[in-house]
């Protein structure tokens, strides 16, 4: 139900056996079955890039700008896993990202410190989106999918309306030093990936929420008798995806030093594939912020890779699409498995069932509660 560095069923019964030595190692192991493949290809792809371009790719100065310019991708995909395992997906999250960028801009303007501008410009970020997307979605039980493309919409036209199609420059010394600076010799960007990755795994494998999200994708109807509030639940994940892409619209700006309405709409999608790559499933349940590291670094190798061997940004994208169908692709047939392996002659009702089984006693006791 999860990749390895997130609470999975099989790692939780083994605690709960009291498990050690050899059958824990094995439990674990078994638990990151759903990125392996990612993992393996991370590791092929960079000994590629390694063997081919090893003068320039291989450089600590080209490795910091891969792990940089994959920053904001990484901090926005940790969100939109919290959102996919649930079931869903955030299209407005690039929008979202200008649109509170702006904010940031104003407020600056206006004179607040930098530290209060960055704290409030996420804040609003997560109130946006637990708000607009969280409540329409969890609430209304409105369809995802129509909801974001809607906000996606609606931000873009705000953006576009507030910012009179202009960019406003940005020179708080705290933002440039999230964006370009290094502290203790690592680029800050890196250090907010790192900072965010812990965060979100804390929350996932140590938490009550953590644990409900997964029990929301994995069957809404058993999680609602399970006693936990659903809504409440889908609201929260769509409030994480827009701190997320508020943290990502900061470090953007840091990087440029500037607040531009342009929306990057390929945003949602490559975090929506990386996280896909990682194992998360399309249909909710399954996956993890572990997994989606792996997805964003192969795309940040896969296109370091190619912009060092003089492939034009546009084969990029093309690539990227493959990866994107690919991953569904994959994530389809692994369901598929799942529905012929279950029993009972509904595989739809037989999938549902064991959804049920492993949210009742596959999971941590937080979710008997």
């Amino acid at each position: 139900m999860s990749d390895g560095l997130t609470a999975s069923p099989e790692t939780a019964s083994a605690a709960a056996q009291g498990l050690t030595g050899p059958s824990r190692l094995a439990t674990a192991f078994a638990a990151t079955r759903h990125f392996r493949p990612v993992l393996l290809l991370v590791v092929v792809l960079f000994a590629y890039f390694a063997a081919t371009q090893s003068d320039v790719f291989l450089t600590s100065q080209n490795l910091q700008n891969l792990l940089t310019g994959v920053s904001i991708l990484w901090v926005v995909s940790m969100g939109m896993t919290f959102v996919m395992i649930t079931g869903g997906v955030d299209l407005s999250v690039a929008a979202l990202s200008v649109l509170v960028g702006l904010f940031m801009a104003k407020v600056l303007e206006a004179g607040v410190p930098g530290g209060i501008a960055v704290l409030l410009t996420v804040l609003v970020g997560a109130v946006v989106g637990g708000a607009v997307n969280g409540v329409l979605i969890g609430k209304l039980k409105l369809s995802f999918f129509v909801v974001t493309l809607a906000s996606m919409t609606v931000y873009t036209g705000i953006v576009n309306l507030w910012s009179d199609t202009r960019s406003f420059y940005v020179t708080a010394p705290l933002v440039v030093k999230i964006g370009v600076e290094k502290v203790g010799g690592v680029p800050t960007p890196i250090l907010i990936m790192v900072a965010t990755f812990l965060i979100a795994l804390w929350v996932q494998t140590r938490t009550y929420f953590g644990r409900d999200v997964y029990a929301v994708g994995g069957s809404m109807p058993a999680a609602r008798l399970s006693g936990i509030r659903t809504s409440r639940t889908v609201v929260c994940v769509y409030a994480v995806s827009g701190a997320c892409a508020a943290l990502g619209g900061v470090i953007a700006i840091g990087r440029i030093g500037a607040a531009t309405p342009q929306v990057d709409n390929t945003l949602a999608l490559q975090a929506a594939a990386a996280v896909l790559l990682g194992g998360t499933s399309l249909f909710g349940g399954a996956g993890g912020v572990g997994g989606t590291a792996l997805g964003v670094l192969f795309i940040g190798v896969l296109q370091n890779g190619l912009s060092i061997a003089g492939i034009a940004s546009s084969w990029q994208q093309v690539v990227t699409g493959v990866i994107l169908v690919a991953a569904i692709l994959g994530d389809r047939i692994s369901v598929g498995r799942v529905r012929r392996k279950a029993p009972g002659a509904d595989p739809a009702s037989a999938l549902e069932a064991t959804e049920a089984a492993a949210v009742h006693g596959g999971d941590p006791p937080a979710l008997q509660r």
